[in-house]
């Protein structure tokens, strides 16, 4: 069983870049980076909710266990 993240599907769906996340939930390149290549080893909720927001979905739009 592995946590999956989603966070480039949900990017394009929204057709939103990586910079223009990164600025929108002040959070650095590189650790959203890390986020979007599932290198991340753990989330904060208020960086989860942050993305939230701006992408407008549910953390189990960026989130998935399998």
């Amino acid at each position: 069983m592995a946590i999956i993240v989603n966070l480039d599907v949900m990017m394009a769906k929204r057709k939103m870049s990586l910079n223009e996340l990164s600025e929108k939930v002040e959070i650095t390149l590189a650790n959203l980076s890390n986020l979007k290549t599932g290198k991340a080893k753990a989330i904060r909720f208020t960086t989860l909710d942050a993305i939230c927001k701006a992408l407008d979905c549910q953390p189990a739009d960026i989130l998935e266990h399998r």
